[in-house]
């Protein structure tokens, strides 16, 4: 009698196929923890490049970067600055004001002045829209090519007040924008140096950036958690917003609160 053999894997060989698949999902998902780890250390590192470039300035030239007229700056610094023009009605009043003109000659007065590098074209003129603050590279870009902006306004959730801020850029996904909170803040999105974008609290010289430094919405990219703790006089228990990292939401900007 003339008996079939079927062929097939044994046990052996099939433990060795999930051991090797095993190995290689885990090479995967180690390689993008890295290069979101690397992500988050560019933005927390943008920002204390930058803050300690807008500080030096300062400390060098007594003027506010960004506020000292093009014609001083120009004598102060042995180049040629092209910002703020000098018909701006805010320049020189102290302090950055919430236009596209001081934003640009924030980045323009950095780098000519060499308190800041990083291969953008500092302006040569007022950007006549956010598109063209954006196209021209007039500043700096996060690592996912959203425009960075230094201004004075409230455009951030939580208490929000008329505040020197850096407006890190969109474009970031919620998982990176909550990472970078505990690394450097509290780990939440309304409270602490480092908060999400709002566009509904901006003061103080009107929505001039509503298309470079805001998302969509605010509530998307955070959470409300179950009310929780003892509750107050008047009877009801806090409830904390949180980042909304389920949903996966792609374009969560935040701003650093000087």
């Amino acid at each position: 009698m003339k008996i079939n053999k079927q062929k097939g894997f044994t046990l052996v060989e099939i433990a060795i196929v999930v051991v090797i698949i095993g190995l290689l999902l885990g090479g995967i998902l180690k390689g993008q923890e890295l290069i979101n780890s690397a992500r988050v250390r560019n933005l927390a590192d943008q920002n204390s490049g930058i803050q300690a470039a807008y500080y030096g300035f300062i400390d060098r030239y007594r003027q506010v970067p960004g506020d000292f007229g093009s014609v001083a700056a120009s004598q102060a610094m042995g180049v040629t600055v092209n910002l703020p023009v000098a018909a701006s009605p805010l320049a020189g009043n102290g302090q950055l004001d919430n236009t596209l003109e001081e934003a640009a000659a924030v980045w323009e007065q950095l780098a000519k002045s060499q308190f800041l590098g990083g291969g953008f074209t500092p302006a040569t003129a007022v950007p006549d829209s956010e598109a063209a603050y954006k196209s021209t590279r007039v500043g700096p870009s996060n690592a996912f090519n959203g425009a960075l902006v230094l201004t004075r306004n409230a455009g951030y959730t939580g208490t929000a007040s008329i505040r020197l801020n850096l407006h890190m850029g969109r474009n970031v996904p919620v998982t990176i924008a909550r990472e970078l909170d505990v690394k450097v803040d509290d780990g939440l999105p309304n409270t602490g140096v480092l908060r999400l974008t709002d566009a509904a609290t901006v003061t103080g010289g009107g929505t001039t950036f509503d298309g470079i430094e805001f998302a969509p919405s605010y509530a998307t990219c955070s959470t409300a958690t179950a009310a929780t703790g003892p509750a107050n006089a008047a009877g009801t228990q806090a409830v904390t917003d949180i980042y909304d990292i389920f949903d996966d939401f792609q374009d969560c900007p935040q701003v650093f609160v000087y």
